[in-house]
């Protein structure tokens, strides 16, 4: 069988390729051998159910493991204490059955006679002390695993059932219970307060803080992309360098599953078909990568929309991505600011040295996007200008570069040449990625290098048809300042490979020399523009 890339539902060995995550399931088991009660709390399309999964049979020679999945069981399962706990007692019994032959349980056979019996009713209390039996009972250890957790976290019937577990868990040295109990979802059990709505925060009446930390990393490393690359590679012979290909899946997605998974797929299956891309050799190429990231920007998906979500329902989360974007400031991270830990737990932010990043480059560019291409962004007149000359960008398919730096030097002079506006740094970058933004779009990609990303400059990486072009766009801070500039700009230029580079210097004196020049630093020219 053939096998695929796969991004819906977990990845099964003998027909997806995937990444090993041996070494991950190996420190996941010395957290479960020490009888640890903790959660997998990680953001949509991590991986988790796929670890789980593995992790079950990783574990099957020591343990008896009852993976359920709380998704599964519906709203009608939470409606009363007494549904719940049959529904449950029911699913921990027939997962049970197929692990193990408990045929001559007792305790099974009593609570399989009580779900049967519609007009006997159990509540928490009692399904737990059966539970406690069976543990007892059980010649291997029992480890519980939930996923998708927090799908009910809403639900007062489930709160009260978390409170047991967590309960008998404490309790576990004077009564037989589970060894290890396993809860995956987003949400952290000790965050769940935030799933429930204002008028029912009483619910939350003790603190979740059994739940041991969980520091394993689920993102993919460059070795474990290449891993899977090399096995796609025995099966199509691209002669693809796997080594490039691991590092630019790596680079644009810092190993978040879903992303490195879409992007292969979208490689495999859709670049595949596009004109210049027929044969897998020249798929698994640079070009074909790029290619790839142009789709998945452009694309809906249920990741995608989770982020737009999360924008529209914090305000001030939205604001903060906005200046981590245009900004170039370090925010620092605060354990205490609440939208900041959501987009944290969503994946969508990360922190790195204390300092809250933008978790990766495709998450980056899609919000750019959703900044410079708004209802409101496209109604501005630089905007509509590079809308309307577009074809003057375009050379023979190729985006000529400095042409785009004229053609804004002179459309920003006519638009604010009379201003005697002093603007930030930060205006100044949204105001060209919103030019450059129609230029490219649908065609090219950018994103901001993170090396040269601060409060006085910024370097724009643009990807199109294939080409890159380095643009810095700084604030003039003097001559001195701006020398040193060039310097920094020629030696980056050392390291995309490239000769040539352009420059943005907004400058606010009043004897500056509008227009745009070329100058040559050694080997290298660039194209400096001023406005």
């Amino acid at each position: 069988m053939i096998k695929k890339f796969n991004t819906t539902g977990d990845c099964k060995l003998n027909i997806h390729y995937m990444v090993d995550i041996t070494e991950k399931l190996i420190e996941i088991k010395k957290i479960v051998d020490e009888g640890y009660y903790f959660t997998i709390n990680r953001a949509r399309q991590y991986g988790k159910t796929t670890t789980l999964r593995n992790l079950k049979t990783f574990l099957a020679n020591d343990y008896v493991v009852v993976s359920l999945d709380f998704q599964m069981l519906g709203n009608a399962s939470f409606e009363t204490e007494q549904i719940f706990a049959k529904t449950f007692a029911q699913e921990f019994i027939e997962v049970l059955e197929w692990e193990i032959d408990v045929s001559n349980w007792k305790e099974v056979t009593f609570l399989k006679e009580v779900i049967k019996n519609k007009k006997e009713k159990i509540g928490l209390f009692e399904l737990f002390k059966h539970l406690c039996k069976i543990c007892a009972t059980s010649k291997k250890p029992i480890v519980l695993m939930i996923d998708e957790v927090d799908s009910a976290t809403n639900n007062q019937v489930f709160l009260d059932f978390l409170a047991q577990l967590r309960a008998y868990y404490l309790n576990r040295d004077v009564r037989p219970t589970f060894h290890s109990v396993i809860l995956a979802g987003v949400y952290d059990v000790k965050h769940l307060k935030r799933k429930l709505r204002p008028e029912e925060e009483h619910k939350i009446n003790s603190p979740w803080n059994i739940a041991t930390d969980f520091n394993v990393d689920m993102s993919f490393s460059k070795e474990q992309i290449a891993g899977m690359l090399e096995k796609y590679e025995e099966d199509y012979h691209t002669e693809m360098n796997i080594d490039e290909m691991a590092q630019l899946l790596y680079s644009y997605t810092s190993g978040y599953p879903f992303l490195v998974s879409r992007l292969c797929k979208l490689m495999d299956e859709i670049v595949f078909r596009i004109e210049g891309f027929d044969t897998k050799g020249k798929v698994w190429t640079k070009n074909g990568f790029l290619e790839a990231v142009k789709q998945l920007i452009t694309e809906k998906n249920t990741l995608f929309e989770s982020l737009e979500s999360k924008l529209i329902e914090y305000p001030r989360l939205k604001q903060t991505i906005y200046t981590l974007l245009f900004g170039g400031q370090s925010i620092v991270y605060n354990v205490f600011d609440k939208d900041i830990n959501i987009a944290m737990m969503f994946g969508f932010l990360k922190k790195e040295n204390g300092i809250v990043q933008i978790s990766n480059r495709i998450f980056e560019t899609l919000l750019y996007n959703y900044f410079l291409t708004s209802i409101e962004a496209q109604t501005t007149t630089l905007f509509k200008e590079a809308t309307n000359h577009k074809a003057q960008f375009i050379e023979n398919g190729n985006l000529n570069m400095e042409i785009v730096l004229r053609k804004f030097v002179e459309h920003f002079h006519s638009i604010y040449g009379e201003q005697k506006e002093v603007f930030s740094e930060e205006e100044g970058r949204r105001r060209f990625l919103l030019y450059l933004r129609p230029i490219i779009n649908g065609v090219g990609n950018y994103y901001i290098e993170p090396q040269t990303r601060d409060a006085k400059r910024m370097d724009i990486v643009v990807d199109y048809r294939g080409e890159q072009f380095i643009v810095e766009l700084k604030i003039w801070h003097g001559e001195a300042y701006h020398t040193r500039g060039e310097q920094q700009l020629s030696n980056y230029l050392d390291y995309f490979h490239l000769k040539k580079g352009y420059m943005l210097s907004y400058n606010f004196n009043h004897k500056k020399e509008i227009g745009v020049k070329e100058i040559q630093l050694g080997d290298k020219v660039l194209v400096e523009a001023v406005v």
